[in-house]
């Protein structure tokens, strides 16, 4: 049994109110794995750099226990590189620098050691690279997660819808939904997008935490109210990580264990808010996590006397 998450592997610059770094190590798929590392030992990458990635940066996702042999390095070429700067609210940011490099003609390939896969996490990558993913597995796996954004659907709606029937869990942002569906109200948006194949959809409103839909249950999932966020980059990556590492762990499906997986991906990303880049992610320990999660608890545990 191994979880594989398929992503971006990449460097980015960033720049918030609290300061700016040079080129630091990011990516969909890194921030995923380093979450999903802390409550599943097996987790496994598919992704691409060029030969400037350097062993050192690879060594942050193996001392973390995720196994890189599906991490193609393509020699003479540089990686996907995202450079950005946050306004005061860090709700929104501008995009500085986007240098494809790798990823421009990025065809995952699968190892042999990949193939028993029982859960697939696909990160934001465009839909056909998605679907060739999972087409390339001898096996479905037991859980699919997709992640994707509102620039597929700009530009590639009809693969996207297709990637979309394919997988059992659907991530994506408020006004994401708000577009698939073409409907206002979440509750409205959800019942659309979950006749579009996924069995569960999991809407993401920031800091105002996150939405779990599945046939007529509904969850609603407190964010954690933090004094300082320094880099909300890869926040959402890092909540899909934590959240499919639980569920890797834990074995089972259902609505109850999805509930708790996204409290648990929520606690690793308000991990990753508070430093820039991965920093915070990189050495966590039991305690810090599990304390994380009881704050998470607490938010919302109350009694009502009759």
């Amino acid at each position: 049994m191994s979880l594989i998450i398929i992503g971006t592997v990449a460097f980015d610059a960033i720049e918030t109110p609290f300061g700016k770094t040079d080129k630091i190590v990011g990516g969909a798929a890194t921030y995923a794995s380093l979450a999903a590392s802390y409550f599943y030992n097996q987790a496994k990458i598919v992704a691409v750099v060029g030969d400037d990635f350097g062993k050192e940066n690879i060594e942050i996702l193996t001392q973390h226990g995720i196994d890189t042999e599906g991490l193609q390095i393509k020699t003479g070429e540089k990686s996907f590189f995202w450079s950005g700067k946050y306004h005061n609210d860090m709700n929104s940011r501008d995009t500085l620098i986007t240098e494809l490099n790798v990823l421009e003609h990025f065809d995952p390939i699968i190892p042999e050691s990949y193939q028993n896969c029982e859960f697939l996490m696909l990160g934001n990558l465009t839909p056909q690279v998605q679907q060739t993913v999972i087409k390339r597995l001898k096996n479905r796996p037991k859980l699919i997660v997709m992640d994707t954004m509102n620039f597929w659907m700009d530009i590639m709606m009809d693969d996207l819808l297709e990637t979309i029937k394919m997988v059992d869990v659907l991530t994506i942002n408020d006004a994401e939904a708000r577009q698939l569906s073409g409907e206002y109200s979440l509750v409205k948006a959800a019942k659309k997008i979950l006749t579009m194949g996924p069995k569960y959809l999991i809407i993401k409103k920031g800091e105002h935490g996150a939405l779990l839909f599945h046939e007529n249950q509904i969850f609603s999932a407190p964010a954690l109210p933090l004094a300082e966020v320094f880099d909300p980059t890869g926040a959402g990556d890092t909540f899909a990580g934590g959240f499919i590492g639980y569920l890797a762990k834990v074995g089972t499906i259902n609505f109850n264990n999805m509930k708790n997986a996204i409290i648990y991906g929520s606690a690793l990303a308000s991990f990753c808010v508070e430093k820039f880049g991965t920093e915070r992610l990189l050495n966590l320990t039991d305690q810090e996590v599990a304390d994380r999660i009881q704050e998470f608890v607490n938010l919302s545990a109350f009694t009502i006397e009759a």
